[in-house]
């Protein structure tokens, strides 16, 4: 198989590019990696020295490629199928692109500093690094509801790497602090989004790893 995609079904940027794979039903081999074991840990910086996933290995093409946008990109490019995620015409795709970066920036990394400080020792914690992550939030998701309000996906008719995007951190944004009654375009968004088969598979695979969320 030509595709291998080294991740892990907990984590939140590789769900982005799962939901990639599954829209267009792309082959390929998947390698979960656990980063808390010293020698699965090793044995992937041996691949990619930054030790973050997720990765995408090419076999046949014998390429590397790292980070979920580059990612997503590359399977538009040399593996497309019926979704395409970067539209065809350049200011549209430069619209979508600041989509996906707005998602990943202020909702995706904001949501991991809550998440990932709930999970370090006690006397090593960020609290004003948590408030300053829970203010981008919100102003992110009153951005976001706004922008919502009228459409199916963030660029209308058609769902592109911005809506992959968006997926992850709304769903754990919303294990954090649910926003339901106080962004509704948005809850309905997440809705709709797990409702597409692409993002229902990916978090039915990590059901069995969802209590390891720290509360």
């Amino acid at each position: 198989m030509s595709l291998r995609l080294y991740f892990h079904p907990l984590s939140s940027y590789c769900h982005k590019v799962l939901i990639a794979l599954y829209e267009n039903g792309t082959a390929f081999e998947p390698q979960t990696v656990n980063l808390m074991d010293a020698e699965d840990s090793a044995a992937f910086k041996k691949i990619w020295p930054i030790g973050k996933f997720p990765v995408l290995r090419d076999e046949a093409a014998d390429r590397l490629i790292p980070e979920s946008s580059i990612i997503i990109e590359y399977l538009d490019q040399h593996f497309p199928g019926n979704t395409r995620f970067i539209p065809a015409d350049s200011d549209k795709a430069r619209q979508m692109r600041l989509r996906d970066r707005f998602c990943d920036l202020y909702l995706h990394n904001s949501m991991q500093k809550i998440i990932f400080d709930r999970m370090r020792p006690e006397g090593s914690k960020d609290p004003a690094g948590v408030d300053d992550a829970r203010k981008m939030i919100r102003t992110a998701l009153d951005m976001l509801n706004g922008d919502m309000a009228n459409k199916t996906w963030i660029m209308g008719d058609d769902f592109t790497m911005a809506d992959c995007a968006a997926a992850p951190p709304l769903f754990y944004g919303n294990m954090i602090e649910t926003f339901e009654s106080s962004h509704p375009h948005v809850w309905a968004y997440l809705e709709r989004l797990q409702k597409r088969p692409s993002y229902a598979r990916v978090l039915e695979e990590a059901k069995p790893f969802l209590h390891m969320v720290p509360k």
